[in-house]
Parts: C-alpha cells; structure tokens; sequence
C-alpha cells in the first residue's frame, strides 16, 4: 500500500497535470490545485511546500488599530499559547475537541429534529479527473482530485496545518507525516462520524448586506452579537457556522482566492476558544491579508485547540432554511470518509430541523 501510495506520486502525479491526491496533505493554500499551462506537476515541490517550518503563531506582529475592540499582538498571542488545548484530553490524544462531543451531547442534538427538514452544507463536487468505464452491463469511475484548497467541501484533520511549535499536542510533522500518510492526527480518528447540535450565525443577514467584505472581517464581538440577536447560545462541543455570504460575493464580481480575501477576523479565534466549539465550519475563510502578521490567523484553531474545520462549506442555503424555520440550531451531521492515514476528507455536511 505504502508502495503504490509513493509510485502514485511521482508517477501518476506527473502525468496527471496536478489532479493527483497529495498523501501529505494535498494543495497548499493559496497555491492552485490547477495544472499550470504547460501541464507539469512536480509532487516533491507540492511536499516540500508543507514540510517547510512555519513561524510560531506566537509571534504576532503589532498592528496600528483604528478600532479599540480590536486586541494587541500580546492579547492574540495569549490566545494560543496560555489557552491552547495540547495535553487536554492526554498526550496522545487524536480526537481534539470533539472529544467534547460525548453521547449525551449527539443524543441531545438528534432531539432538535422535529420536522425532518434536511440541507446539506456541500458544494457541487466535480472532481478534476474523472474517468468513466463502460461495459455491456455497467459502468465505473475513477476521480482524481486534491480536495484541501477552496473549492471542495472538505474537513481538515488535525495534522494538516502547522506553526513552529509543532502540529496538534506538539507533535513534529516531519516525523509524523510522510510520503506514505499521516502517522498521528490523521482523518480516521473521526471515523465514528461527528454529530452534534449545530449553530449558524448569519453575519450577512445580521449587517444587512449581502456578503461580508474585504474591509469588514467577521469580529469575535461580531459573532457574539449575532448569536445574542439570533437568540441562540454556542455552548460546549457544538459544530459553529459562521455563514459570510461567499456565493453572493462571488455573484458580485468578487474574487475569492489565496490572495486577499475576506473572512473571519483573528478576534474570532477566542470565541472560539471561550465557547469551547468542537468544530469550526465557514464558507469564507481566514481573513487576508491578517493585520498582525499571521498565514494562519484562525486555521491556528484546529493545531492549537483541535478543532475540525469545515472548509468550503455551503451555508446560504442552510442560512435561508434557518431564516424560514424560525431557529438557527440544528441537528448537524459531519461524517467524514474512514481514510487510512489521510489529511482530511471530503463531506457532505447534513443540517436537519
């Protein structure tokens, strides 16, 4: 297995003009998933992206701030250092924050379902290989895709980003993840699915515009607002949706890449913390450029608190269901592929009313 996961790489990866999986994690963000124009596709140079050390999310840049909310370079670094979740459930621990996610916790999320109203979260995947085989009596298909990046409805396990402390519980990512998988943190430790009561708070709706801009990133006291005039709590081992209005951006002429691109604020990292949120689902994510210097302003919350993140999610659909049932908690459903060693998953993310 290990084998054929290699040769995959370097050889199929090359003929493939970059729709090959990466073992290690796939497309780095901000970096196309895309063959480039002349087809080539070197999968060291897409290894060798991840595997490059990262500065400490400690080591925040001050920032000249117009607005007194705003919190210093100490306040953000406090956030993950002094508050981070590493050792919380054991050195060893896979499972991060949704080990807040008890029975009892699931039990009570399914007693939201009233009407049986289901939406999913997910975006259309179209994959960027996809072969189909014929027979007098069926047929078959192969995909080839990199599902990490912005366009693919995915959750990111918890060995998929980094800083210069290390992944999740501190482990080292040269030597937990290789060309053959990763060897801790990996996607299968939420085999057993991750249901839980879910929370939407509609950001859009809540300014009374259409999406959030690059001037405006979503605020932690931005969302506690929300959820105050919503009247719904986020409470211990919920699955957030923080919904940012990315498709109407888009049908506005936005663009929506790795360059700068609007999104949650580094402030929501402790909203995030304080309600002790068991995973983290958005359609618009970290917001860039960050004023204080950070790559991972809110990504830090899955290495540094174990929470999953939904990436690439789907929510102005569920935001309008919310809207028209009168609620904004669920019932959500997050049940990732049972993937040996893998860096993450693509999902279908159900929210049922």
């Amino acid at each position: 297995m290990a084998t054929s996961r290699r040769r995959f790489l370097t050889t199929v990866g090359a003929a493939a003009g970059g729709a090959a999986v990466g073992a290690a994690g796939g497309a780095r963000r901000g970096v196309s998933a895309q063959p480039a124009s002349t087809g080539s596709f070197d999968p060291q140079a897409l290894l060798d992206a991840h595997l490059h050390e990262e500065p400490s999310l400690s080591a925040v840049s001050a920032a000249p701030q117009s607005d007194p909310r705003m919190p210093s370079a100490e306040e953000v670094a406090s956030w993950y250092t002094d508050r981070s979740n590493w050792g919380r459930w054991g050195a060893d621990d896979e499972m991060g924050a949704v080990n807040l996610i008890a029975p009892e916790k699931s039990a009570a999320a399914a007693a939201l379902v009233r009407t049986g109203r289901k939406v999913s979260a997910s975006r259309v995947f179209e994959p960027e290989q996809h072969f189909i085989r014929k027979t007098d009596s069926g047929v078959v298909d192969y995909y080839g895709f990199i599902y990490h990046g912005q366009t693919i409805t995915h959750i990111d396990a918890l060995c998929h980003v980094w800083d210069g402390d290390g992944m999740w519980q501190g482990r080292r990512h040269d030597e937990a993840i290789t060309t053959q998988g990763a060897q801790f943190g990996a996607i299968d430790a939420w085999k057993e699915g991750i249901v839980t009561r879910g929370v939407l708070l509609d950001v859009p709706r809540h300014r009374g515009v259409d999406h959030v801009t690059l001037e405006e990133p979503v605020q932690g006291w931005e969302l506690e607002e929300i959820a105050e005039a919503q009247g719904v709590a986020v409470e211990p081992g919920d699955a957030l949706l923080v919904y940012s209005g990315r498709d109407a951006f888009l049908r506005a002429g936005g663009q929506y890449g790795g360059g700068e691109r609007p999104g949650l604020g580094v402030s929501c990292v402790k909203f995030i913390r304080d309600h002790d949120v068991a995973l983290l689902g958005w359609d618009m994510m970290d917001a860039r450029p960050d004023p204080y210097g950070l790559r991972w302003p809110v990504h830090g919350v899955l290495f540094k608190f174990g929470v999953a993140l939904l990436d690439n999610a789907l929510l102005e659909p569920l935001a309008d269901a919310c809207a028209e049932e009168g609620r904004h908690e669920f019932m959500f459903m997050g049940l990732p592929l049972n993937v040996a060693e893998g860096t993450g998953s693509p999902v279908n993310p159900i929210a049922m009313f």
